[in-house]
This record gives C-alpha cells, structure tokens and sequence, in this order.
C-alpha cells in the first residue's frame, strides 16, 4: 500500500488521485500504523517549511517517517516534502529539517530580475540514471510552483537540476529515497509516468 503522509498541509487529495489515475491506491494518513506499515510512502507539501515541522512534531509524525526512510522501502517527497529531508531551511529564519539528506533550503534570490516563487512549466536536465524518470527524456516539462530550493553537500543526491537564474536541484535520489521540487501530480503526462514507476519499484 502506498501511503502519503497527512500532517495538515498540502495538496493531498491531488496526489491520491495522481495515483489513481495510473492504477495504484494510495491511502491518505497520519495514523503511525499505517505509515509503519506503509510498502511505500509519500511526504508531498504545500506551505511554510517551519509550519510543516511544527505539524509534522505535533502528529508524532518525524520518528515513523525518518524510521521508513531507514527501511530501505521507496520513499517519494514532493515539493516542501523534499525540502524537509534537508538539514535546514533559511525560511522565516534559520530552521531545522529532517536531517536525512545534507543539505541546505535556500531562497531564490529577488535580484534575479524573475517572478518568485518559480511558478510553470520548466526543464528537468538528468543528471545520472535513476528508475524514477523511466521512460522521461531529457529536457522534459515540468510543473513547479517554489520559492525556496535545496542544495545538497553531495552532488552524488543529485537526480535532475533545472535553470531558473540559477541552475538549481530539481529531484535528488539515494538508495530508496527520491524526492521531487516539481509537482508531478500538476505534470500531466510525464508527471503521471513518474507516478507510476514510483508505484512500480
């Protein structure tokens, strides 16, 4: 059973869907058991990264989804889902993350002389072969809407990076880990291919 984590935030019910429509259900929960249990998981999210942290405490949520990050089991975060691994974020000051993957969450900078957040359509360049992007060529489409990006110690985390004043990390992988700045969910078509073979590993 796929699983995505409810802590109060986030496009839940569009990415349940996203699911659905490649044939995989996914159970919206923020019962422990369930995500214990999980055979995958997915941490997706819209909104404020201390907010999240905060929601994630108050459920008693961070130890069952770092333990199932340390299970060797497939792990999908989305968008603030994948800030949230990292070490800190400087949104609203200085924060704490997950600590999972090394890593800072940075903001864009407003002297760029581009619209922030990043919101639309935009390149994934891949950076090594990773079974998530089966089937997606390079310089595919797609959806982000994002103030913030990370930036890990290891380029090795390093699955795509797409260009927007800077060249930025758009998906990191290690080992079961994989986790997304775009939205598949918004992607259409090549969001959908990336659903599913995250339901196929």
């Amino acid at each position: 059973m796929i699983v995505i984590v409810d802590y109060g935030m986030g496009n839940l019910r569009s990415v349940q869907k996203g699911f659905e429509r490649v044939g995989s259900k996914a159970l919206v929960s923020r019962d422990i058991e369930d995500i214990k249990s999980a055979d995958k998981l997915v941490l997706p999210g819209v909104g404020a990264f201390p907010e999240c942290m905060k929601n994630l405490a108050r459920f008693e949520l961070v130890k069952p989804i770092i333990d199932f990050l340390g299970s060797g089991k497939p792990f999908l975060g989305i968008c603030l889902g994948l800030q949230l691994l990292f070490d800190e974020s400087e949104e609203f000051g200085l924060n704490e993350g997950l600590k999972v993957i090394p890593g800072k969450v940075k903001a864009f900078s407003r002297d760029m002389g581009l619209k922030i957040p990043h919101m639309g359509w935009n390149q994934i360049i891949l950076k090594k072969d990773v079974p998530l992007f089966d089937g997606i060529s390079n310089g595919s489409f797609f959806y982000f809407v994002h103030s913030y990006f990370v930036e890990p110690d290891s380029s090795s985390d390093v699955a795509t990076e797409t260009e927007y004043g800077v060249t930025f990390t758009s998906a990191i992988a290690r080992d079961n880990i994989f986790a997304l700045q775009f939205h598949p969910e918004k992607s259409q078509q090549n969001g959908l291919r990336v659903l599913k073979n995250f339901s196929c590993l």
